[in-house]
């Protein structure tokens, strides 16, 4: 497969508004697709932001033509019940005309203790997604349908505006056990780290399960530009030092609070190690190679900082897409 690129919607970074005009810019300028992130909270205050993720999907879809959508990613166990996610996610297929994908997760503590229900085990976690992800697809064939479930019931549910493009579903993937739990049941690969061996595993579990094609590998990495790389390091560390913490830390931590206080010690040059800060697109460029070197067919830019969109999309985006197709596989 051709590698694609795609531009984040990052709605901790910006309001409802500034979202959609993003999206539009982003697919004027050529990305592949767009992802939204779901959060009820930003990671830290200093982003600012988090409006609701499928209001702005549903005006994105219609406010574009070309780019693919994805939810990147929602937790439909806890915040949101299955049978809500399936009718939310069909409805926004139909906006689209068959441009989404329904991405899922099994979530973080920061955007799902918010409803009082506790934050479960990763065990319970991957059981109630696994759960979740069979009620969706079970809903997401119009019938009308009683589930019973260890988590989850749904009592004569049926989803009355289906798409003719079924919803494919992807799923967020860490490592040999959660790519074995949900190997067999997602359509697309989601991760955040450049594992060439979960890829591997994927593909092996995807092709051992059907004669179909094996999916899509759809990676995400942030990025600072800015003509002043200083600006940029400052503004990756005020906005982005909780990438530092990685998933394990991440999903656990309920407030921006906890985030702050996790990262207290994370120094600029830290985060300048792990993001590509500055004007250099070659070293955007070279941060990115490790995805397509791992074999991940999709992989999702996040510029760092919501009042960089528009002059990131406007000067920067085309000639870095350029550097990127020049330099991935075909």
């Amino acid at each position: 497969m051709m590698t694609r690129f795609g531009y984040t919607l990052m709605t901790e970074q910006n309001g409802p508004k500034e979202l959609v005009a993003n999206a539009i810019e982003a697919e004027r300028v050529g990305f592949d697709f767009e992802v939204s992130s779901d959060h009820y909270s930003p990671w830290l205050s200093a982003q600012g932001h988090s409006p609701y993720a499928w209001s702005v999907l549903g005006a994105v879809a219609h406010a574009t033509e070309r780019v693919e959508l994805y939810s990147y990613v929602t937790c439909p166990t806890i915040r949101y019940h299955p049978v809500v996610v399936a009718q939310k996610s069909a409805t926004l297929q139909i906006l689209a005309d068959g441009r989404f994908v329904l991405g899922l997760g099994t979530g973080e503590s920061l955007n799902e203790h918010v409803v009082g229900k506790g934050w479960p085990s990763l065990d319970t976690r991957q059981d109630m997604l696994v759960e979740a992800v069979e009620l969706i697809r079970e809903l997401h064939t119009g019938e009308l349908i009683t589930f019973r479930g260890e988590y989850f019931d749904a009592d004569s549910a049926r989803l009355w505006d289906v798409p003719d493009t079924a919803v494919p579903i992807g799923i967020a993937i860490s490592g040999d056990k959660s790519v074995n739990r949900f190997g067999p049941i997602a359509d697309h690969l989601i991760a955040t780290e450049p594992n060439a061996s979960l890829v591997e595993q994927w593909k092996d579990i995807r092709s051992s399960v059907g004669d179909g094609p094996v999916g899509r590998s759809v990676g995400q990495i942030p990025i600072s530009w800015d003509p002043d790389r200083d600006t940029a390091t400052a503004r990756a560390h005020d906005q982005f030092r909780w990438f530092a913490g990685g998933w394990s830390v991440n999903s656990d931590l309920p407030t921006t609070a906890g985030f702050a206080g996790a990262t207290a010690f994370v120094r600029p040059e830290d985060v300048a190690e792990a993001i590509p800060c500055g004007p250099d697109l070659d070293r955007i460029v070279d941060a990115v190679a490790p995805y397509w070197d791992a074999g991940f067919t999709d992989i999702a830019l996040v510029q760092i900082g919501g009042e960089t969109q528009q002059q990131f999309l406007g000067e920067i985006a085309e000639p870095l897409l350029e550097k990127l197709r020049d330099a991935a596989p075909r």
